[in-house]
């Protein structure tokens, strides 16, 4: 008779697995959330105008969300199968984070490289809104943790 526990090597690496899928599945949802905007203000009128654009109103918004869904459905079959298939997940999720730096890096026109200061009067400015950080946190948290079921050991 063993007393000895159990290893909890499967466990850890299904946590990993459990986990890409949560990091895959917030990058899908964040691919429809607002990235970029242009924001006019006006200390004059003492308020201002953004513009904003969600991720999933260009194309490379489109890439995101697939390669946040291709993760997701990798951690799930991790979760279910073998945890090392979510190993896999670093592939879109790598290919994710390349996705948002060529968004912000893309020329898309002269309004957004251009900003203008009239003093207090008038300010035009492109801004990045919290939709893309968290999108670019999540792909870099499902490459990490796609490398965590694969190397990591209970």
């Amino acid at each position: 008779m063993d007393l000895q526990p159990a290893p909890r090597r499967r466990a850890t690496r299904r946590g990993y697995a459990l986990a890409v899928l949560v990091a895959g599945t917030v990058l899908a949802i964040c691919a429809v959330l607002p990235w970029a905007g242009i924001r006019a203000s006006s200390d004059l009128i003492g308020g201002g105008v953004t513009r904003t654009l969600r991720g999933t109103d260009d194309r490379f918004g489109i890439y995101t969300l697939l390669a946040g869904l291709a993760a997701a459905a990798l951690g799930l079959a991790g979760t279910l199968s073998r945890p090392r298939l979510a190993a896999l997940a670093v592939v879109p999720g790598a290919l994710a984070a390349v996705v948002l730096v060529m968004f912000i890096s893309a020329p898309k026109g002269v309004g957004d490289r251009i900003s203008v200061e009239l003093g207090g009067l008038l300010s035009i400015e492109p801004v990045i809104q919290y939709g893309w950080w968290a999108a670019l946190a999540s792909s870099l948290a499902v490459v990490v943790l796609a490398v965590l079921a694969l190397v990591r050991r209970g």
